[in-house]
């Protein structure tokens, strides 16, 4: 198992399209993914899991994964998150 944590750095934080591109990442890994943000412990490969934790910029999430591709998949999140969703230059 793999936890780490990441700060929301993109402007509009976990909004829908963000979101969307979270919860499509995810699903292309085998391993159990999930985020914890506060009290809320919801699956990433849940676009509506992820919308309800109304996640914003300056906060911080925790990324656990725990599979077989574990390591691939928080790396590849955590690269979403510095890249702030590609949505800003």
């Amino acid at each position: 198992m793999i936890k780490r944590e990441i700060e929301i750095t993109n402007k509009l934080g976990l909004h829908a399209r963000a979101a969307a591109k979270l919860s499509h990442l995810a699903n292309t890994f085998n391993s159990d993914i999930f985020l914890i943000y506060d009290q809320d412990k919801v699956n990433a490969k849940s676009l509506l899991g992820i919308l309800t934790m109304a996640a914003s910029i300056g906060n911080n999430i925790t990324i656990v994964a725990k599979g077989k591709d574990e390591e691939k998949a928080v790396n590849k999140i955590t690269e979403l998150f510095h890249n702030k969703f590609n949505e800003e230059n």
